[in-house]
């Protein structure tokens, strides 16, 4: 990361406040690497300390939230966020949240998820080009010329979708609850969207289930985890004795194949805490194990998780300015009938995920 430049007056903080600011932040990073080869230090969060607590004042003064995803950066969730998690998680605290305003650092799709289940509040995102590649590689049209071909099938989207093509879907899913809700729809025939990997490992899983159904799949993939290999996974077995590898079913067949554990941003964090192991290698990206470095600081990573470039658009300036003046493009506005029709996919979905 590049450390941000405040530009706020000298004096807008008194110093009790700004120590007590950086001692929080220091206590929460300091096992966490701000750049490659150098720990977050106590100079390094003095720097951003006037911004978390403008940020934090702002959110007091507006009646605002913060969700953010698993995937930006640490000084982010940690620094500003009042909600940490991934996208079920996260969407259960849009559709629980009472706050007027609502900052989502995280990508597009999330944030109109959020607008989706929150339409009181006024919902922004720090960077209207953080984007994703499965969300962005089918559209509402794409969707009813599917369903024209398969009349018969349920149609299934990932959440890593727009709000459009929840709209055109029976029911939307999760990577911690797709094999359970296919399971359960009476429809024998699925027509999945738009991830043609998780398509894949559900097939799999489902058929180790001994559930019966076709999956038919559109092409999207996500450019995060699409990049990994079983030959990734082979040689880290080698150099490293002991080691756990964990995968996101948005991986391939064959890495989840060779993979110790698959599951959820979530599902992942829980195996990594329960587990002892020597080390770890995270087929996912790289802010989770900046989230696992904070919160399970003993346990070693091997590297090989991959940036996504658009989870890194969000930074603590641009959290700030969507806060105090956003501009019409960072809110998030959605047809009133399009979002009552992808309301009913999400809501499905709660219905439909087992309980703990």
């Amino acid at each position: 990361m590049s450390f941000p430049v405040t530009t706020l007056e000298p004096g807008t903080f008194t110093p009790a406040e700004l120590e007590g600011e950086t001692d929080r932040l220091f206590r929460a990073l300091m096992s966490v690497d701000c750049e490659p080869g150098r720990r977050w230090d106590y100079a390094a969060c003095r720097r951003i300390a006037p911004l978390t607590l403008e940020i934090n004042r702002l959110k007091r003064e507006q009646n605002a939230v913060i969700l953010a995803h698993s995937y930006v950066e640490p000084e982010i969730i940690y620094g500003v966020g009042d909600f940490k998690g991934d996208s079920y998680f996260l969407s259960l605290k849009a559709r629980e949240s009472k706050a007027d305003k609502i900052v989502f650092a995280g990508v597009v799709f999330m944030a109109e998820t959020a607008k989706i289940l929150s339409p009181h509040a006024t919902v922004v995102v720090p960077d209207r080009g953080s984007g994703c590649s499965l969300a962005d590689s089918i559209t509402g049209a794409d969707v009813r010329r599917l369903k024209g071909l398969y009349p018969d099938a349920a149609v299934v989207c990932y959440i890593n979708s727009t709000a459009e093509v929840k709209a055109e879907s029976d029911v939307c899913v999760t990577s911690g609850n797709v094999y359970d809700i296919i399971a359960q729809l009476p429809q024998s025939r699925i027509l999945f969207v738009p991830d043609r990997l998780m398509a894949d490992n559900v097939r799999a899983e489902l058929k180790r289930r001994g559930v019966g159904k076709e999956i038919i799949a559109s092409d999207g993939t996500c450019i995060v985890h699409d990049r990994f290999t079983a030959a990734d996974v082979a040689a880290a077995r080698a150099k490293f004795p002991g080691l756990r590898v964990v995968a996101h079913p948005e991986c391939t067949a064959e890495v989840a194949a060779v993979a110790d554990y698959v599951g959820s941003t979530g599902g992942m964090m829980k195996y990594v805490k329960n587990t002892p192991a020597p080390y770890f290698l995270m087929l996912t990206e790289c802010g989770l194990v900046g989230r696992l470095q904070v919160e399970d600081p003993e346990k070693r990573f091997i590297g090989g998780c991959r940036l996504c470039p658009y989870m890194k658009l969000n930074s603590l300036e641009k959290v700030r300015q969507a806060l105090a003046t956003p501009r019409p493009d960072q809110i998030v506005t959605l047809d009133d009938d399009l979002r009552r029709r992808a309301a009913h996919a999400i809501e499905r979905m709660f219905e439909l995920t087992p309980k703990p």
